[in-house]
């Protein structure tokens, strides 16, 4: 798993690109995290408190160097997603390898973050087409796992598409809080 976080590599399809963050895409990226459209699909279970709506360019700056720093550490990796039809960033991905006692073990945890805009089935399961396999190699994990809230139609309907099964299972966080609305993928 530490080559990923050695050198993040750059994921691609026909519509998408998916690359490591970058300082430059901030003011993209703050239409992402200020759309209050996009907040309902956000998953920031287990983030400390943080909703991801940034409503400011020094909070957006900072959130950027936060995610620098977590991938120093080996935390997560943060993709910026680029449309190549738009040229522009529309969301990120973060990917990580979850390690709990709870039944997302070692699962590869997969939060989408896109403008609301770009928030369709087509675009969603085009971007999980790109991520299957190598989330698989990159993160070590026999199954991922992804948020999805009931509002989120569009998602819900991406994941049914790639074969991802609602669990009943809950995801429990560092202070005991359980999350649920979760999909899961097995290898």
């Amino acid at each position: 798993m530490s080559g990923v976080y050695e050198k993040c590599p750059v994921l691609e399809n026909g519509n998408f690109l998916l690359r490591f963050v970058e300082h430059g895409d901030v003011p993209f990226l703050f239409r992402v995290y200020s759309d209050k459209n996009s907040l309902p699909f956000f998953n920031n279970d287990n983030c400390h408190g943080d909703d991801f709506y940034y409503s400011s360019y020094k909070r957006m700056e900072e959130a950027v160097n936060y995610w620098f720093d977590e991938y120093d550490r080996k935390g997560f990796v943060r993709w910026s997603v680029i449309s190549k039809k738009m040229g522009e960033v529309i969301g990120t991905i973060e990917v990580f390898q979850r390690r709990s006692s709870d039944y997302f073990n070692q699962c590869g945890l997969l939060r989408i973050d896109l403008r609301s805009d770009y928030e369709t089935e087509n675009c969603i399961e085009n971007l999980i087409s790109i991520l299957i396999s190598p989330i698989y190699e990159l993160f070590e994990c026999r199954m991922i796992a992804t948020k999805a809230v009931p509002q989120a139609a569009e998602r819900r309907k991406a994941l049914e598409n790639m074969n991802f099964q609602l669990t009943d299972q809950k995801l429990v966080g560092y202070d005991g809080t359980e999350y649920e609305n979760y999909w899961i993928l097995l290898k």
